[in-house]
């Protein structure tokens, strides 16, 4: 529930699950939201993590103190609109200064009606996450605010990310097609879980015209378009939930067409095979994690954003009903599965965003890997 009242003025206050509060000031839209709280280490590229179906349901609070200097313009969202639950910064700018900017930081959140908190101790409350791990959050301001202890109950009684099945709330209802850029090389059914709007645009700038299908879609929807390869998005959620997307996903890998997963895809693609997936204790998000590609030892600079993991065996093949699958990404940090490859039929996913429009473009090769797998599948 919020009003559309500026708030910079206005107390806020966010109140996490375990009972610790902050106090600030209210920032966008004024009253209460819920949510995971989740921190993003990005220094950049606010825009687009706004604008991220795989945000849906969570409360992101962003390390890097200085937020809404390069305001909003109206080219660089993931999709329509935006998916955060609520918005944490430290210092939000006063007066953007970019030649793209049309409007505030602040006046876009008001627009769309997301409630967020400002003026708070943002080092603190992501030290915090990382040793508690991410939890249930609520930000509320103005007539919302109570007592520390209504709020608190409140919060506690809000819906965990653990078992919520939220990809079908973010994917497209009708199917749109995104055309090749240049000379038409490939058809890709892209299955929407959750996709931003820069992962067709880097398939097309190959060549490939894109068919977005709802989260929906049946097998016989993703055939009709005659594709040369799938695609498996990324999105919100948790992957233990994801029944119909990991059945259509196993009639893919039976045909033995040419597949893609991102994501929310690659955990999808996890599950196809027989692993399990689990949650992260703080999950990975923002555009500086360290990966490494196993099958060049090539480390990428890359940007994530999901709180689930693939459970696979990290130091040999496994045997699948899909013949053999190797982890072939690992997150240098924590060594996290990262990406996922089937040795003996067409299949590739990674954990990560290769389409990085906020940058970095380390892992952009990836699409090209799947221009490579369908020209092989052609010829």
């Amino acid at each position: 529930m919020t009003t559309s009242t500026r708030g910079a003025q206005t107390p806020a206050v966010l109140v996490l699950e375990d009972g610790r509060t902050f106090r600030g000031r209210a920032y966008g839209a004024v009253g209460e939201t819920f949510g995971e709280a989740v921190f993003s280490t990005g220094m950049t590229g606010y825009q687009e993590t706004l604008t991220d179906p795989s945000y849906h349901r969570q409360v992101v609070v962003m390390t890097a103190p200085h937020i809404g200097n390069t305001g909003v313009n109206d080219e660089d969202p993931e999709s329509g609109r935006i998916w955060v639950s609520g918005y944490v910064v430290r210092d939000p700018a006063r007066t953007p200064s970019n030649w793209r900017s049309r409007r505030s930081l602040d006046d876009e959140l008001t627009a769309q009606g997301v409630v967020g908190i400002s003026g708070v101790d943002t080092r603190a409350l992501t030290r915090h996450l990382r040793e508690r791990g991410a939890m249930r959050v609520g930000i509320f301001s103005g007539e919302a605010v109570a007592d520390e202890a209504t709020l608190l109950a409140r919060v506690q009684a809000a819906p965990q990310m653990k078992g919520a099945d939220l990809s079908g709330e973010v994917a497209t209802r009708e199917t749109y097609v995104v055309p090749a850029i240049g000379t038409k090389r490939f058809t890709v059914a892209a299955i929407d879980l959750g996709i931003k709007g820069m992962t067709p645009h880097r398939m097309a700038e190959r060549g490939i015209e894109v068919h977005v299908l709802p989260a929906t879609a049946t097998v016989e929807d993703i055939y009709a378009v005659n594709p040369d390869g799938v695609f498996f998005s990324n999105g919100p959620g948790d992957p233990a939930t994801a029944e119909h997307p990991v059945s259509l996903m196993r009639a893919v890998l039976e045909r033995s067409t040419p597949l893609f997963g991102i994501c929310f895809g690659n955990q999808i693609l996890g599950r196809a095979l027989g692993f399990g997936t689990f949650k992260l204790k703080y999950g990975h998000r923002g555009i500086n994690q360290p990966v490494q590609d196993r099958t060049t030892g090539k480390v990428e600079v890359t940007a994530h954003n999901h709180g689930f993991a693939v459970d696979a065996p990290l130091d040999a093949p496994s045997d699948t009903p899909y013949g053999r699958a190797e982890v072939s990404h690992v997150c240098l940090n924590d060594n996290v599965v990262e990406g996922l490859r089937l040795l003996d039929r067409p299949a590739f996913s990674v954990q990560y965003h290769p389409e990085a429009a906020a940058g970095p473009h380390d892992a952009g090769y990836l699409f090209d890997r799947f221009v490579t797998l369908m020209e092989g599948q052609r010829a």
